[in-house]
């Protein structure tokens, strides 16, 4: 059975200097280097209309639709995911390709199947996860998908779909 065995805060300090550079590395033309496992979102903050960029790791990418799954790793408390819930059109860079997008809000289900997913792609990175999340799971399909449905996953697609 799934359990959440301690609380994820979003990093302060130099911890929080590391999470951001990434960003810096998409603004130097250098994202090519994490392929499509990491995107840089641009969302509009909700409070103060100014624009703001997080790199976010990818749960899947489907390449014929043109869709990124990503997850809110801090929870649906975290800033950009807060911000894409008021202003839901982003732009997604991966690689060294920029798309126009609108963010759609998986439902608990989705969510535990796309975990379900994930694991099968990636179970070392899967088992990494799970741990820097807070949570204790015992590697069934089952448990990777109860701790899925606790998560908040967003699906990012092309403008118009």
């Amino acid at each position: 059975m799934v359990e959440k065995v301690k609380e994820l805060r979003p990093p302060r300090g130099l911890a929080r200097i590391g999470f951001r550079l990434p960003i810096q590395l998409y603004k130097l033309g250098l994202g090519g280097m994490f392929g499509t496992r990491l995107l840089m979102l641009t969302h509009i903050g909700r409070k103060s209309g100014l624009k703001r960029q997080t790199v976010l790791e990818v749960v899947r990418h489907d390449k014929t639709k043109n869709e990124f799954i990503i997850a809110a790793g801090f929870g649906k408390k975290s800033d950009w995911y807060q911000n894409i819930l008021v202003h839901p059109e982003v732009t997604v860079r991966c690689g060294r390709k920029d798309w126009d997008m609108k963010a759609y809000f998986l439902t608990p289900d989705e969510c535990g199947q796309e975990m379900v997913d994930y694991a099968h792609r990636y179970p070392l990175a899967m088992r990494e996860l799970q741990k820097f999340m807070g949570f204790k799971v015992d590697g069934t399909d089952e448990d990777i998908f109860a701790m899925g449905k606790m998560l908040a996953l967003v699906a990012l697609r092309p403008l118009g779909e």
